[in-house]
């Protein structure tokens, strides 16, 4: 970036390369801590595009001693997102509009490493790359060969135990948190069933439902179901099931009823190695 330069222009700064004008970058310090800054480049590309960035980013943090930049882009300007994302800016979250295109706000913080060393790139990396959503249920069944639903207050299907993975938790943890939770029982995971990959539907992203074999507890024991998601549990039959599970676990077991051995599925159906 040796040949790089920003020069102030009025409430902008024009940034030269040798003595051809690439384009201007503007930088709004909001508060003590924060400064946001937006540049017009043109057609400049990369690897100048991201230099430029990160000199402004640099600028900002050494000059304007702040500790933080942000920047926001329009989600479909993919050549402005990756050259925030290699001047290390990452990724903070979404900007939803009515009457324009969503944007993505990234920022870098003033002890961010520096994006051309390994901890930088990896950083950049582990930020840009897509986060898929995990759920971990327990498939419990009573010597009858029953199988356990919870009767939930949040919608009208009944559906398997357990939820969302946490981040940094591993399914197998969510599915025993969630059963203590949820029904105050200490569970006793067997192994994986089965992995199956539940398609977006409705207002829901795509995601991951790993299925656990968990242990049977004696009918007896009394549960301490948690009042505000679970209204009761049932063992059911499978006609039970057909008549009150959700959509998905109807699909899901009758796939396990057809073929119990594939480890991996899709939305219910068996993965025959097709794709």
């Amino acid at each position: 970036m040796a040949d790089l330069t920003m020069r102030p222009v009025g409430d902008a700064y024009e940034v030269r390369d040798g003595d051809v004008l690439l384009g201007t970058v503007a930088l709004r310090r909001d508060d003590a801590r924060t400064a946001t800054l937006a540049w017009d480049l043109g057609e400049t590309e990369e690897p100048r595009r991201s230099q430029v960035v990160n000199l402004a980013v640099t600028f900002a943090l050494e000059e304007l001693g702040v500790t933080r930049v942000q920047t926001f882009v329009d989600e479909d300007a993919v050549g402005d997102r990756r050259a925030a994302a290699r001047a290390g800016m990452r990724r903070d979250g979404m900007l939803r509009h009515v009457d324009g295109p969503d944007q993505e706000l990234l920022s870098r913080l003033a002890d961010d490493p520096q994006p051309q060393t390994r901890e930088g790139f990896v950083a950049m990396l582990n930020a840009a790359l897509p986060k898929k959503r995990a759920i971990a249920q327990a498939l419990v069944c009573d010597s009858e060969g029953r199988v356990l639903l919870c009767e939930l207050t949040y919608k009208r299907e009944w559906d398997l135990p357990g939820g969302v993975v946490d981040p940094g938790e591993s399914p197998a943890d969510a599915v025993v948190r969630e059963l203590r939770e949820e029904l105050g029982v200490d569970a006793r995971v067997r192994g994986l069933r089965t992995v199956n990959w539940l398609p977006p539907w409705s207002a829901w992203d795509d995601a991951v439902l790993f299925v656990f074999d968990v242990e049977a507890w004696d009918p007896a024991t009394p549960l301490e179901l948690q009042p505000t998601e679970i209204a009761a549990v049932h063992w059911c039959d499978r006609d039970l099931v057909r008549e009150r599970a959700t959509a998905a676990t109807i699909e899901l077991l009758d796939s396990l009823d057809d073929d119990p051995s594939d480890a991996y599925r899709e939305a219910g159906q068996v993965f025959r190695g097709t794709h």
